[in-house]
């Protein structure tokens, strides 16, 4: 069976990875989709068990894909899972740049990780969760940017200030 990872913060999932997770279920027997915190990013909008629960909404629709939070390392969860590749999207060269350094680091980590770069589809290359929270903070119309089936759950905490920061 041949496992891949699709992994982010997801704060919140937005169509392009959406859009990335679906075209990789097509490659795989089996997409792990590791929910991850992010050291860089110091203000979340949405609590782990928040954006599981997103993702996990996002990609009911997709019959091999799962989702996990994970604390950890990638290639700990890629190994945990028994993934070969990791797969990611690719908006511009700056993102190229970035994930050709983890996907080195992965393989240091663990011989034999392979990482799969999948350009961003053309209408979903502007997406960023950056963007979409801006779109949640300023209450916009969220169609455009969210999977439909997280709306309801992204509007319940906005309306709950149930999102981390309360925004």
């Amino acid at each position: 069976m041949r496992t891949a990872i699709c992994s982010g913060s997801f704060d919140p999932i937005t169509l392009g990875h959406l859009d990335i997770i679906g075209r990789a279920a097509g490659c795989f027997d089996e997409i792990w989709v590791c929910v991850s915190p992010n050291a860089e990013k110091t203000s979340p909008m949405f609590l782990p068990d928040q954006k599981l629960e997103m993702v996990r909404a996002a990609v009911a629709h997709l019959p091999n894909v799962y989702a996990e939070l994970w604390p950890g390392l990638l290639a700990e969860f890629a190994a945990a899972h028994q993934a070969s590749v990791i797969v990611r999207g690719v908006r511009c060269v700056s993102d190229f740049d970035n994930e050709y350094q983890m996907a080195l680091i992965n393989r240091g980590l663990r011989p034999g990780l392979e990482t799969m770069l999948l350009p961003a589809s053309g209408e979903f290359q502007h997406f960023s969760s950056s963007m979409a929270r801006e779109m949640i903070r300023y209450r916009q119309p969220l169609e455009k940017y969210l999977p439909a089936p997280i709306i309801p759950l992204v509007e319940k905490l906005r309306e709950e200030g149930g999102t981390k920061h309360g925004q």
